[in-house]
């Protein structure tokens, strides 16, 4: 069962994936600016759903095999570790968006409110969902109080240093900490230092590669979202 499970979870994901990078390469713009409308060859894009691909052309954006395999391999992963659980749909369908949002900000540096509110939105509601349904291993008032905690402590974080940590990630942390406390404080605090550890090894590790100075800014969401996947994966098995 577990197997067919990580088989189904790599299979959405990789078709997931494949439609990540179009979304990608149209949000990727500096903040105020208009989304992008037309492919690098000057061709119109039709909608925000398929492949970043030029008609008769070649590709653009993020590299699609590589999103692809990144975003299956993270649905494998968060299948293997939840299990039949009612919450890995809600895992599934978030992961993707996950991914898409990382590819954004470390391509231009901010998390659209396009998506991290509604994704907010819908992190609670299906996990709201997912309480009706029997065998689940959370709780949906740890996943309300767990958005609330940790978006209050980044806009804290926020006020005492803007450079630091941007707006877009206190509107993230309303998903991260939804998802991370659903399966309560202990895998919260476990996801939230995750992410905080994996930026400072990145940012370290530009310093010593002489890419970036100790003031560099670097973009916070990418890591955040990577400490949550840690945090669920640890959730996931112990439940």
């Amino acid at each position: 069962m577990l197997l067919i499970l990580v088989l189904v979870g790599a299979l959405w994901g990789a078709l997931a994936g494949l439609l990540v990078p179009r979304a990608a390469y149209r949000l990727s713009v500096p903040s105020g600016e208009d989304r992008l409308a037309e492919t690098p060859e000057g061709q119109p894009i039709g909608s925000w759903v398929g492949l970043a691909h030029e008609p008769g052309g070649g590709w653009y954006g993020p590299r699609t095999a590589g999103v692809a395999t990144t975003t299956a391999l993270v649905c494998a992963a968060l299948a293997a570790t939840t299990g039949a659980r009612p919450e890995l749909g809600v895992w599934l369908l978030l992961a993707p968006v996950g991914v898409l949002l990382a590819l954004v900000d470390f391509t231009v540096h901010r998390l659209p409110d396009v998506l991290t509110l509604p994704l907010a939105a819908a992190s609670l509601a299906l996990l709201g969902a997912v309480t009706l349904l029997p065998e689940q291993g959370g709780s949906w008032m740890a996943a309300l109080y767990g958005a609330l905690a940790l978006s209050g402590a980044y806009f804290v974080l926020f006020l005492i240093n803007p450079n630091g940590m941007g707006f877009g990630d206190v509107k993230l942390a309303l998903c991260l900490g939804a998802v991370l406390g659903w399966y309560g404080w202990g895998v919260l605090l476990i996801g939230t230092f995750a992410g905080f550890l994996l930026a400072s090894v990145y940012g370290a590790a530009l310093v010593v590669a002489r890419r970036a100075g100790r003031k560099t800014a670097i973009p916070f969401g990418p890591f955040l979202i990577g400490g949550a996947f840690v945090g669920l994966l640890l959730g996931g098995y112990t439940a």
